[in-house]
């Protein structure tokens, strides 16, 4: 710390007032990037869950918060992605049924573990990059073809996708995307539709277990609301309305990199 010109320390007030201004710019900053989080991943029709998870670690938030705030912006995040991809007419009921009703309730039961989940993110950060590999790099890839799924088969991996995604804090999403591709049950466009619905009953349902034990936020939660919406508004919209499935297989695989870097780190 520097000394005064008479050879003494700072003041207190002058401390406390460069304290209060690396806070504030700290909050900004923190804001900025949640922006474009929400911004990123709704432009893929995503909740953005494993990215706030990341930021708020990042910024050494309470972890009793951390899991109640990333649900709670996936509903709305994932809710205007919806919406958007929805009005684009992207969306088949029949293509998600089977994964919603085997995923929410055992999201809610998921919500309800206590436990480390490092290995699983591990686990979870290999399948990210294996999906992206296969993605960009293997030419029998095409983003347009789909075929009707296995009943039995959507069921199961509702199961598994609601209850670790219940368990971590996330939505589904961020696999859920991937599997649609990679089994060639949906474009790109139809896989981010059915993706932000996933996202936002899973998060509903995961934020009904949080509450089994009490929820708690952080005094900032609206602010948080408000910029979430503001960059999932903008992402869905252009998304589901500008972006070539081209690009957004691109802007999918960047998510997918980027989420699975931080699992690996978190």
């Amino acid at each position: 710390m520097k000394a005064d010109g008479l050879g003494g320390k700072l003041p207190a007030s002058r401390r406390k007032m460069i304290r209060n201004w690396k806070g504030e710019t700290m909050e900004i900053l923190f804001i900025i990037i949640l922006i474009i989080i929400a911004y990123l991943y709704s432009s893929v029709g995503h909740g953005g869950a494993s990215g706030y998870l990341a930021l708020m670690a990042i910024f050494s938030f309470d972890p009793s918060v951390m899991k109640s705030t990333a649900l709670t912006l996936n509903l709305f995040v994932a809710g205007v992605a919806f919406i958007n991809y929805y009005r684009g007419g992207y969306f088949r009921w029949r293509l998600l049924l089977p994964f919603a009703i085997a995923s929410m309730p055992m999201a809610f039961l998921g919500a309800m573990v206590e436990i480390n989940p490092k290995a699983y993110k591990i686990i979870l950060a290999v399948f990210l990059l294996i999906a992206v590999a296969r993605m960009l790099f293997f030419k029998g890839y095409k983003s347009q073809d789909s075929r009707n799924p296995s009943f039995m088969l959507s069921v199961l991996i509702g199961v598994l996708l609601g209850f670790f995604s219940g368990m971590i804090g996330i939505g589904g999403g961020i696999i859920l995307t991937p599997l649609l591709l990679l089994l060639h049950w949906a474009n790109v466009k139809e896989a981010a539709a059915a993706s932000a619905l996933f996202i936002f009953l899973n998060s509903g349902a995961g934020l009904l277990g949080v509450a089994q034990s009490g929820i708690s936020y952080s005094p900032e939660i609206l602010t948080f609301i408000i910029c979430g919406l503001i960059g999932g508004l903008i992402g869905s919209y252009s998304g589901s309305f500008r972006y070539s499935s081209v690009l957004l297989r691109y802007l999918l695989a960047i998510v997918l990199v980027a989420a699975s870097a931080k699992l690996f780190i978190i």
